[in-house]
């Protein structure tokens, strides 16, 4: 289960640095979608780490309860991104 989880965290990291790296190459209108993506992807990576790593797994309640935390310091960091 932690290797999965490793080969996953890796793959997202991955695609984060490809999209950071190409953010420069890409039209300032394309700027916004893409560090929103990158944003995205560090919380699938910490839905990941929170699973597997911290065995919230088997907590379920648990899990909803720091999945629900996580979403909303996402979904306030994506706005704070997106008001600059």
């Amino acid at each position: 289960m932690l290797t999965r989880a490793w080969i996953w965290l890796m793959a997202l990291s991955l695609g984060a640095t490809v999209l950071a790296l190409s953010q420069h190459a890409l039209p300032p209108v394309a700027a916004k979608p893409v560090g929103l993506a990158i944003l995205l992807i560090s919380g699938l990576k910490a839905a990941i780490i929170l699973s597997d790593y911290l065995e919230l797994r088997t907590a379920p309640a648990i899990r909803r309860g720091f999945r629900a935390g996580l979403v909303f310091f996402l979904l306030a960091a994506a706005g704070l991104y997106l008001a600059g």
